[in-house]
């Protein structure tokens, strides 16, 4: 799979990779397979995909949601 991401995006992904000595490709891995593992709310929200003026109360529903899952 090709990816396109910024260059402060690849910037930071190299310095994480370098101090956790990981590869890209294997930390590339785990992110998308985390991100398929969530929930269509998250992943809206994670992709920017909800109006600026609700993104707030979306993120607090979310975490109030998790914290309701937790207990």
């Amino acid at each position: 799979m090709r990816i396109e991401i910024t260059p402060r995006a690849k910037d930071a992904l190299t310095g994480f990779c370098d101090r956790v000595g990981m590869t890209q490709v294997a930390a590339m891995s785990r992110m998308v397979e985390w991100f398929s593992e969530q929930g269509e709310v998250v992943q809206a929200a994670i992709m920017g995909l909800y109006p600026t003026d609700i993104r707030a109360d979306i993120a607090r529903l979310i975490l109030e949601k998790m914290a309701s899952e937790k207990k």
